[in-house]
This record gives C-alpha cells, sequence and structure tokens, in this order.
C-alpha cells in the first residue's frame, strides 16, 4: 500500500514520503498547514488512489471524543419503554456506531480522516489516544469490546488554531505542507485547468504572489481561491493583458472577491490605491 500521488493532485517528494511513512510505520498522518492547501483533499486522493473506502469525521467545537466510538441514546431508549415498543429490551438498537466503530469494522481497510483536530476543546485529542493506540475499545452498555479488523490509514487535519499536546504528538507522524511555490502552483493550476494559457497563468500568478505579499493583509487567498479566481477569469474572458494592467485606479485585482475574503483587506488595497494614486500625481 504506497501513495504516488494521483492525477487530480499534485503531491510533492516530500509529502509522498511523510504519507506512506505514515502507513509504514502504521501511525496517525497529522497534516497542518494554511487553510486551503488540500489538507482535507488528500484523504480523498489517498483513499481513491489506494483504493480503499473513505470515512469521513468532520471536526466541530462541541465535538466529543465519545462521539467517534459510539453515541447511547437514553432518551429514546425510555420514550419506546413508555410506548411498549418491544426494542426496548435490547440495548443495541439504541447504540449508533461512531466513525472509529465503522472504520474498525471495516471489511477493507479504510482511510479515516479526522477533520480540523483543532477546532475540538483541548482534552479531545488525549480521549482518543487509547482507542489509536490500541485500535479497540469497550461498549460499556453491552460489555463488549470492538477491535479493529485491520489498521485503518488514519489522516488527522490541523489549521494550527491551537496547540496539540505533547503525547498526542509522540503517537503521529508530523507533516507541514508548505504553501506552495511558483512552479508547484503551476503544476496544480494545470491539473485543473489544462487548456489555460501560458501568459494568462503567468499573469494571474504573478498577481496571486503580490497580493499574498502585501504586509498586513489580514488573510492571504489560498491555493482554492487561486482556482476560484482562475475559474472567474476564464468564464468572463478576461486575458492577460487586463491582468497585466499597472493603472493605480485598478490596484485591486479584478473579480477581487475570489482572493480577499474581509472588509479589512479589501480597505487596505484601496489606501495602497489611493496612496499610489497620489503619489502619481
Amino acid at each position: 500500500m504506497r501513495f504516488e500521488g494521483s492525477k487530480s493532485y499534485v503531491a510533492t517528494d516530500d509529502l509522498r514520503v511523510a504519507v506512506n511513512a505514515a502507513i509504514t510505520l502504521e501511525r496517525p498522518l497529522l497534516v497542518k498547514g494554511e487553510p486551503g492547501t488540500g489538507k482535507t483533499v488528500l484523504a480523498h486522493e489517498m483513499a481513491a488512489a489506494l483504493d480503499v473506502p473513505l470515512l469521513e469525521w468532520h471536526i466541530k467545537s462541541t465535538t466529543k471524543a465519545q462521539q467517534g466510538l459510539y453515541e447511547y441514546d437514553a432518551v429514546s431508549r425510555l420514550r419506546d419503554s413508555q410506548l411498549g415498543d418491544d426494542r426496548v429490551h435490547d440495548i443495541r438498537n439504541y447504540i449508533r456506531q461512531g466513525k472509529l466503530w465503522e472504520a474498525f469494522s471495516a471489511e477493507k481497510r479504510p482511510v479515516l480522516l479526522i477533520d480540523e483536530i483543532d477546532k475540538a476543546d483541548i482534552e479531545f485529542p488525549n480521549d482518543l489516544l487509547q482507542e489509536l493506540d490500541r485500535m479497540e475499545f469497550n461498549v460499556y452498555e453491552t460489555g463488549e469490546t470492538i477491535k479493529a479488523k485491520q489498521r485503518p490509514v488514519v489522516v488527522i487535519t490541523s489549521n494550527n488554531e491551537k496547540e496539540l499536546p505533547d503525547a498526542f504528538l509522540r503517537r503521529c507522524f508530523f507533516h507541514y505542507i508548505r504553501f506552495p511555490d511558483n512552479d508547484t502552483m503551476q503544476e496544480i493550476v494545470n491539473v485543473h485547468f489544462p487548456g489555460l494559457k501560458k501568459r494568462l497563468l503567468h499573469e494571474a500568478l504573478s498577481i496571486f504572489y503580490d497580493v499574498r505579499d502585501v504586509p498586513g493583509l489580514k488573510k492571504k487567498p489560498s491555493t482554492s481561491e487561486l482556482l476560484d479566481w482562475i475559474k472567474l477569469l476564464v468564464s468572463e474572458d478576461i486575458g492577460p493583458e487586463q491582468l497585466r494592467e499597472r493603472d493605480p485606479k485598478k490596484l485591486i485585482p479584478p473579480l477581487h472577491g475570489a482572493l480577499l475574503k474581509n472588509e479589512q483587506d479589501v480597505h487596505l488595497f484601496e489606501k495602497l490605491a489611493f496612496m499610489s494614486r497620489r503619489n502619481a500625481q
């Protein structure tokens, strides 16, 4: 079981090494990086390239580790007992399997994505240590032990919103996805827009990296936002000549709503345009 990338996902050499190292070591792959750098998509592409099922557990601020194992619906059981429902005699009817249970029970070794783990409470990662280590857990309501038929390939993503516990980090293989350089970004764009004219690509990337380099930018545009912007440029038939214009009045890129995602950054560009016009007078 080796990951070599795919036709629809440009994986750098160090990323391929990290994925295959995690598979060999049978440790969770902890992937960090800027939002929009393809961390979540990586799990999808791994499952497709390895021809295995993908199970996704998207973490929210309210998510508890127990939900990944199972949930016992005591309220429904109480209601059914009041209604005289025969289902109430089998407690298993009120136990809902979580994503870890599904992964442990899968006939074919799956890829399990635990997405944005840093959104949850700080205790969340620690609460999963034993289950991810031993690949088993107990269902206390029934007294049974659920053991993994085979160890799933676990991919855990984090946007670095909060630090993860050291005990959890020790059990993972870590990889930081660096923001793509110009050459890698060209490869990524060519995968999604294979017929894109080279001049348009050159100008679009030049503006994109210029925008990212503006000091004081609250949210730098990501790879996914670049792809959205290029899609709009093609749709609106905006050519390289229009992008190449350096008129101070047009300092903000056309269709900038695909790149700039908050009013603070738009105001920053408006201020820069004003200063540029004043200096040009």
